[in-house]
């Protein structure tokens, strides 16, 4: 679901080519646009050049992104409703990146005028004065993009303005833009501004958007200021929230002009390439790997045990990646320092490539259930549940993977009393001596992704699957040991 820069960052220097004076832009044929004038147009040249108009957002191109196009081309201010981890936060800082690169303000501008349009008294005044000599300067996209966490602390201070009393004691009067400290949202003119979590915020504060998002003013401590404020206001929700945490007041909903459900992804391609693009791996996960995490997180979201309507983030899922990743990456650096202490079976030749396996999955059960709200019936039972799940994904995965293929090579090593060691401290190369040659490993490997040469790691990562699922689905036995190895065995 892009990265957008950080809206408080010092701004890009704009090019020395840009118009210096008001003079000079008006001889480039600019013309003034606003906001949503600005957002329309871009997005159409997007379209026309086959651009992709919200890079990063993975898995809405058929069904939330053009409900947010038909938003932006009819100018409308809009909610984006869903539960929580479904990118809603990163779908709306992306629309900064369809505002014009570099705009035209005003130096010193607190609302960021344009030259062509001021709307407060002082800068018309100056723009008067000066004439096509005024100086102008230029605004990055990057710096006209707000937002603001709702929170019940939230003032209207925060969001509008208040009257700043040192201007004042200095003479002006009330009523006055020139008294005003202006809040975030006028501090956006000309932008996009967000309120994430709208819900949160306290009715008598929601009313304070009333007259942004539908007559363009606000008022301050009873005084109006006509300031015809251009931006588009973009707010998100959980829909539970409407009679949980709070509600977005009835004349706040109206005045949004497009309410837009969002989702988890819709399928697992999906899910698998959410998290391919977002997880920071810290070592190798091969693709059964991942296959099964996704899997992992789709059943969780589906479980009864869950609340639903709380939902699980698709940040359970890329944690869940970087987890497992973490736990290879782990087990590398033990058997390095058994290797160096000449730690006898767990020594190798050589170092231990992290490569992630079927067994390091087990370690997300633990560290990532604060993620998962459970029904009030699950107390006690959270890791249990989990566990369950994980298996059904692993136990997926394996048919999905492997179906038609003949195992029979793998059972056989554990035939007559033969069993199988791994964990923790088991190297690839122990694994491998103890499983030696097995007919069919290359078609199980080639099935998994593994290539034609994989590396000892990752053949490893393959058998180990193969014997977990076997064991899934009835053909193996599996004891867990006190010092914490697996042992896969006859069933009988």
């Amino acid at each position: 679901m892009g990265r957008v820069t950080a809206p408080n960052q010092v701004s890009p220097v704009p090019p020395a080519d840009l118009p210096s004076t008001l003079g000079e832009l008006r001889a480039t044929g600019h013309q003034y646009r606003t906001v949503k004038q600005e957002l329309r147009d871009n997005l159409l040249a997007r379209m026309g050049s086959g651009e992709d108009r919200f890079p990063g957002i993975v898995g809405y191109e058929d069904t939330v992104l053009p409900e947010v196009e038909r938003a932006l081309l009819a100018g409308h201010d809009m909610v984006l409703l869903g539960e929580r981890g479904q990118g809603k936060t990163r779908l709306i800082r992306s629309l900064g990146a369809l505002l014009d690169e570099w705009t035209p303000v005003i130096p010193g501008s607190v609302l960021n005028e344009h030259p062509m349009h001021p709307i407060t008294p002082a800068s018309r005044a100056l723009v008067d004065s000066a004439g096509d000599d005024l100086a102008i300067g230029w605004l990055h996209r990057s710096m006209r993009y707000g937002e603001k966490l709702a929170t019940p602390d939230t003032s209207v201070g925060d969001l509008i303005g208040d009257v700043d009393p040192i201007r004042l004691a200095q003479g002006r009067t009330l009523g006055d833009p020139e008294t005003i400290h202006f809040g975030l949202v006028p501090r956006t003119n000309r932008g996009v501004f967000a309120v994430n979590e709208l819900p949160d915020l306290a009715e008598r504060i929601q009313v304070a958007l009333l007259n942004v998002l539908e007559e363009r003013d606000i008022q301050v401590r009873g005084y109006q200021l006509r300031l015809p404020l251009d931006l588009l206001l973009v707010a998100s929700a959980n829909p539970e929230d409407y009679t949980n945490r709070g509600r977005i007041i009835t004349p706040l909903k109206d005045r949004f002009g497009a309410e837009i459900r969002t989702h988890y992804p819709l399928d697992l391609d999906l899910e698998l390439a959410l998290i391919r693009q977002e997880a920071d791996l810290v070592a190798v996960v091969p693709e059964h790997v991942l296959e099964v995490l996704a899997r992992f997180a789709r059943d969780v979201r589906e479980s009864p045990s869950v609340d639903p309507r709380s939902g699980v983030s698709a940040r359970f899922a890329i944690a869940a990646a970087e987890t497992v990743a973490a736990a290879a990456l782990r087990r590398s650096g033990l058997l390095a320092g058994a290797g160096s202490s000449g730690g006898g079976a767990a020594s190798t030749s050589r170092p231990e490539a992290p490569v992630a396996r079927i067994g390091d999955t087990v370690s997300v059960t633990s560290t990532l259930r604060g993620k998962v709200e459970f029904e009030s019936g699950e107390e006690g039972r959270e890791i249990e549940v989990l566990a369950h799940l994980l298996r059904t994904a692993t136990a997926e995965t394996f048919r999905a993977r492997l179906a038609g293929l003949d195992l029979s090579g793998f059972t056989a090593i554990v035939a007559e009393g033969g069993a199988v060691e791994t964990g923790e401290l088991v190297s690839s190369a122990e694994l491998l001596r103890q499983v030696g040659t097995v007919p069919g490993l290359a078609k199980v490997l080639d099935r998994l992704g593994l290539g034609d040469a994989p590396s000892p790691e990752e053949a490893a990562a393959g058998i180990e699957f193969v014997l977990e699922g076997l064991h899934l689905t009835r053909r193996l036995g599996k004891d867990v040991t006190d010092s914490g190895r697996t042992v896969y065995g006859d069933r009988d």
